[in-house]
């Protein structure tokens, strides 16, 4: 058994515990006395700790060791909460990280001790908490109700392979023992406990027979207890002690088997052939002596014993991504399947008749058919969405740490954390968001000198809010700031040769802050590890367009500023609007879709010597799509069909031959040989089996 096979429900766990021990300290840091803020830091600390022992990460596990013995202090009022403790919490809380970090990408935790923190926090616990001298805990012997019972393993039948072994050991003067483990219910990875359980018995003796089966334990096919033969040398208390080092074992029952009279007898030499054929054969079984069974009970929360840290042939762990599904959606999955079984013999039943109103009941068919695949699909859905929870909850620590670093005041207030995004998206979202966080909190809060000035309060205030509207998920970063100084923007542009004074003249204040998501521009005077280098906005920009959303920017100098963050709920299915050109078919996004317009040609007017339309008092710029898709031009009739679309504040109108009409299609990848093609974001399969190209609506606007 190899314990490998729990490192991705470990490291899933580890993040959880780690963002929610984030929020609690932040919690705790402004409210010292919090004592139930306070038992949910040492539960964490100890979950934390009792994983790696489990997985065998000797670091890990004695840093939250440590964080454990610490928070038991402050539990019982022998310590107090300060801003030193704190700081030193949130220094554990990063090293953590970094394990995690190193464990996620190479199964291995690193070679870094961080023994400057852990000499912190045993300072800590010197210098502010007396040992308080305790009478040694008393282990009484006696059966609880809640420990196993000798009725769970004496009437075990042993093959006789197990019991030849067990003869053998017992002729060799060693011991034969029967016992019974009870794991914490609290237990995460009880199979890894199990597993942990049979190596340390390995160093005491050798487990001859196990109920269940190892596989079984394995694979959990077992409650939270599971029974044990040993043969041993060692008196019964080192074996049992031996158990009690893998900790979260709530209980162990162990009692010394002797042989009954008959095998007894068989431990004699053979008797001859022929006698041995006039005997009735019997099962051997192992019977009990009749004493009072040993409970040992595990009071001292011991680590456990180290197991090697799980690798991948290539060195790099294999971790999946996964979600956690409610079990009530994935019955309602599993309804629309048997519907969907039903829904195809329909058809087949039909499709075999020779009815003649065969067609009418195929139409009909089709149609409950098209039902059932739009539940599937929205049931899909939600089974692939996240709450947008899992990201943001890191965001509360990082602003406390800006607001330490850049020594200004600041506070995070979030909304919508609930707000759910398809699990693709979450993934990628947390770097753009984290980027525009520092900026706000880099450029966009003044200095505390600033702020009084002006008259507002000295702490600078962030706001992030998430929501959903319609198809799409938005998300707002906005801050009370400075906003962003437009002519200053203007001036760093000409200065830096992006544009040229002619240009900034006839540049509105919109264009002008569109300049600073051009690669490698930033209006930092000085560069920080915060923000200056010229990798943020740019950045985000190509990845939420390249997530299939767009990001728009509002600000007022003085008051503070806006980003905007539009995303698609799925990646995977949309409805689109299918066009063809020429020969050829193309999907548009139903979402970017505003109308759908008939224009004469006379009606286009040039601006700029660009085409454009009068569109109820709105002037919406034209593209020939034939032009930019190289698609070959035909004669010009007198009218033209026109899809408006719209991206964000942009608008543009697309001039098609013909409509087809909606469509939900589902998104392929045109794979790596023509990932450098800007105007399609992927292609799908029609019902014809022909392929279609969807139409990026971002890269054309």
């Amino acid at each position: 058994m190899d314990v490998s096979q729990y490192l991705e429900i470990f490291i899933d766990e580890t993040k959880e515990h780690l963002e929610s021990l984030n929020s609690q300290v932040l919690v705790l840091e402004k409210d010292p006395t919090n004592n139930e803020t306070i038992n949910e830091i040492f539960r964490a600390a100890h979950s934390l700790k009792g994983m790696a022992g489990t997985m065998g990460y000797k670091r890990m596990q004695r840093l939250t060791h440590d964080m454990e013995n610490v928070f038991s202090e402050v539990r019982s009022g022998k310590m107090v909460v300060s801003a030193e403790l704190v700081d030193i919490v949130f220094q554990c809380l990063d090293a953590l990280e970094e394990y995690l970090t190193c464990i996620t990408e190479t199964a291995d935790e690193g070679t870094n001790d961080n023994e400057p923190i852990i000499s912190r926090l045993n300072s800590m616990l010197k210098g502010e908490a007396e040992p308080v001298k305790e009478a040694a805990p008393v282990v009484k012997k006696e059966i609880r109700s809640d420990a196993p019972r000798r009725e769970d393993y004496h009437a075990v039948d042993l093959k006789d392979f197990e019991m030849h072994a067990a003869r053998e050991a017992i002729g060799k003067g060693m011991h034969f023992y029967a016992m019974t483990v009870q794991i914490d219910e609290s237990c995460i990875l009880k199979s890894a406990r199990a597993f942990l359980v049979f190596k340390n018995i390995e160093s005491v003796g050798e487990v001859i027979r196990s109920e269940p089966s190892v596989q079984d334990i394995e694979d959990e096919k077992f409650d939270w207890s599971f029974s044990m033969f040993v043969v041993s040398k060692e008196p019964m208390k080192a074996v049992l002690d031996s158990v009690l080092n893998v900790s979260e074992i709530k209980s162990v029952v162990g009692e010394e088997i002797t042989l009954s009279p008959e095998e007894e007898r068989e431990k004699q030499p053979e008797e001859k052939p022929e006698e041995k054929e006039k005997q009735p054969e019997e099962k051997p079984i192992a019977v009990v002596e009749e004493k009072q069974p040993e409970v040992v009970k595990d009071s001292a929360g011991k680590p456990a014993a180290g197991a090697a840290a799980p690798k991948q042939p290539g060195g790099k762990p294999v971790v999946n991504r996964s979600v956690r599904v409610d079990i009530d959606k994935l019955d309602v999955l599993m309804n629309l399947v048997s519907e969907l079984i039903t829904a195809k013999n329909g058809i087949v039943s039909v499709s075999d008749s020779d009815k003649e109103d065969a067609a009418q009941q195929i139409r009909e068919q089709v149609e409950y058919l098209e039902g059932i695949t739009t539940s599937l699909h929205e049931s899909v859905m939600k089974v692939r969405m996240v709450p947008i929870e899992s990201v943001v909850s890191r965001f509360p620590r990082m602003v406390r740490d800006l607001s330490k670093k850049l020594d200004k005041k600041m506070e995070l207030y979030m909304t919508g954390e609930d707000t759910e995004l398809d699990r693709t998206v979450i993934d990628e979202i947390g770097d753009p968001l984290m980027h525009i966080l520092r900026n706000s909190a880099d450029h966009g809060i003044e200095s505390k000198e600033q702020r009084l000035e002006r008259g507002k309060p000295e702490a600078g205030s962030i706001f992030l809010d998430a929501y959903q509207d319609g198809n799409n998920v938005v998300i707002e970063v906005r801050d009370d700031g400075n906003g962003i100084d437009v002519e200053r923007v203007r001036e760093k542009a000409i200065e830096k040769g992006t544009i040229t004074k002619e240009q900034a003249n006839n540049m509105d204040d919109k264009a002008i802050i569109d300049l600073l998501f051009r690669p490698s521009f930033s209006t930092a005077e000085k560069i920080s590890d915060v923000s200056g280098r010229g990798v943020g906005l740019d950045v985000v920009k190509t990845k939420i367009e390249g997530l299939g959303g767009d990001i728009e920017v509002r600000t007022e100098l003085g008051q503070g500023s806006t980003f905007i963050i539009r995303l698609p709920l799925t990646l995977a299915i949309i409805q689109a609007l299918m066009v063809t050109l020429g020969d050829e078919k193309y999907a548009i996004p139903l979402s970017t879709i505003q109308t759908l317009e008939d224009i004469m040609v006379s009606d286009i007017k040039y601006v700029r010597g660009k085409e454009v339309i009068n569109l109820r008092d709105n002037v919406i710029p034209i593209i020939r799509l034939r032009e930019v898709l190289d698609v070959e031009k035909e004669r010009e009739s007198e009218n033209m069909i026109v899809v408006i679309i719209q991206k964000g504040d942009k608008q543009a109108g697309l001039v098609v031959d013909q409509l087809i009409g909606q469509q939900e299609i589902v998104i392929k990848s045109l794979g790596k040989h023509l990932n450098n093609n800007k105007l399609l974001s992927g292609a799908t399969i029609l019902g014809d089996g022909e392929v279609a190209l969807i139409l990026d609506v971002s890269a054309l606007l």
